[in-house]
């Protein structure tokens, strides 16, 4: 297929990795002359990056695709992703499906295009994720505000209720000399703020010489960009350095975001975590003696196979005792080829439901506090050029969303508000 002034669409699930690995395919077939066009428009190829989180990921996926086979019935359809790797044959059995693309071969999406003639269509490509080696450095430009940098990839850990290293393989890491580049390439964009993302983040560098605190130290170096962030990132591998780091860093932002996933020991052994709740706390205790103002996301699992009600309980009321400021709360969902199957007690749906209810009720209360600590001070706002109504919004250097009338001369600036009940934006 000559793609050369083709129109491509794209649409992405799951996480911000994703959405980063997508920006990177669209600019490999833009290179390749194709032209970049909303999914509302007519294509001529749909690229589909899917996710496999959880079983409603996977779902999700399915639906859309058949959704954009049943709504553009001449496009070519491509997807990739997760479920892409997982699950090849199931998504090249859907009527429609032309081409398949796993792990290994995601980023190759324009040579595949190119040489359709030389492919069994019908054949879809996966790989042994186990072997593969190679890391492609990816970086998403949604906005001319903010990027997340995808710095690392894969993951070792093989949590008990966790399918990502089979979909993503071992963890492997970019240069660092690759992320300066890239770093300079977003600076060159206008990009003001870098969110450093991966499957597990804090892991980056395994195997060579350098670590994540290596790569921070050298990033705080540059005065190409204004603020970083890092998404999210293992208590274990959340060192006292990094925090101390962090507190007294130029660049990056009192911001963090950490995988709990249930605040029960038990659960934890069950789910194979490699922490406790008593090191979880410390942490949380160190990043609030360093740094009082940070916003402290976290994430939690409700309803693990093997969480008795007095399990949950217990875990319930440790997360209501952390001094943290959002959680980020999850259904467990049972994963084929995983080792919590093994588990023999199931939460029931309705269960897991009321569970998950309970957490995100400690999660608005903690986070409309949090919002409230700082009614009436002032603070650094990176406003970004989406206008909802007649607002724009951006977010604090601690992560406090807010919404102001929208003024086209502060996008993409860092101005000082003032915070209050009206700027505050409380809806996510």
């Amino acid at each position: 297929m000559d793609i050369e002034g083709k129109k491509v669409a794209y649409l992405t699930l799951g996480c911000k990795l994703n959405f980063s690995e997508t920006s990177t395919i669209k600019h490999s077939l833009e290179k390749a002359g194709a032209q970049t066009v909303s999914e509302k428009e007519e294509a001529d190829i749909f690229v589909i990056n899917t996710c496999s989180v959880t079983d409603m990921a996977e779902k999700k996926g399915r639906q859309l695709i058949r959704k954009i086979v049943h709504h553009h019935p001449d496009a070519y359809i491509v997807v990739v992703g997760c479920y892409a790797q997982l699950r090849a044959k199931e998504i090249q059995a859907i009527e429609g499906v032309d081409l398949v693309l796993g792990a290994g071969d995601k980023f190759d999406v324009a040579h595949y295009l190119q040489h359709l003639t030389e492919q069994q269509h019908s054949e879809p490509h996966s790989c042994d994720v186990f072997k593969l080696s190679r890391f492609d450095l990816a970086y998403s430009f949604g906005d001319r505000t903010r990027c997340f940098l995808k710095i690392q990839d894969g993951c070792d850990y093989f949590c008990s209720y966790c399918t990502i290293p089979f979909a993503r393989g071992r963890s492997r890491s970019a240069s660092i000399s690759q992320i300066l580049e890239a770093v300079h390439d977003a600076a060159c964009k206008g990009i003001k703020e870098i969110i450093l993302t991966g499957v597990n983040t804090g892991d980056f560098g395994h195997g060579t010489a350098y670590n994540f605190l290596d790569l921070l130290k050298r990033l705080d170096d540059s005065e190409e960009i204004e603020r970083f962030r890092i998404s999210s990132i293992e208590p274990n591998l959340l060192t006292d350095d990094i925090i101390a780091f962090v507190a007294s860093s130029r660049h990056f932002m009192p911001h963090f975001h950490i995988p709990l996933q249930s605040g029960s020991n038990e659960v934890l052994k069950l789910m194979r975590r490699r922490y406790n709740r008593e090191l979880f706390a410390e942490k949380i205790s160190r990043i609030r003696q360093l740094l009082p103002d940070a916003f402290i996301g976290v994430d939690t699992i409700a309803g693990m196979r093997g969480e008795t009600e007095n399990y949950f309980e217990d875990a319930r009321q440790f997360i209501e005792s952390l001094d943290i400021s959002q959680l980020h709360v999850f259904p467990y969902s049972e994963r084929q080829g995983t080792r919590a199957l093994d588990i023999p007690l199931t939460v029931p749906q309705a269960e897991k439901h009321r569970r998950v209810n309970q957490l995100l009720q400690i999660s608005g209360h903690k986070l409309n506090n949090f919002y409230r600590r700082f009614q009436g001070q002032s603070r650094p706002v990176l406003f970004e050029d989406h206008k909802i109504g007649s607002y724009m919004h951006g977010f604090t250097d601690n992560y406090i969303k807010v919404r102001i009338p929208y003024d086209p001369g502060k996008v993409n600036m860092i101005t000082s508000v003032l915070l209050t009940e009206n700027t505050f934006c409380l809806e996510e």
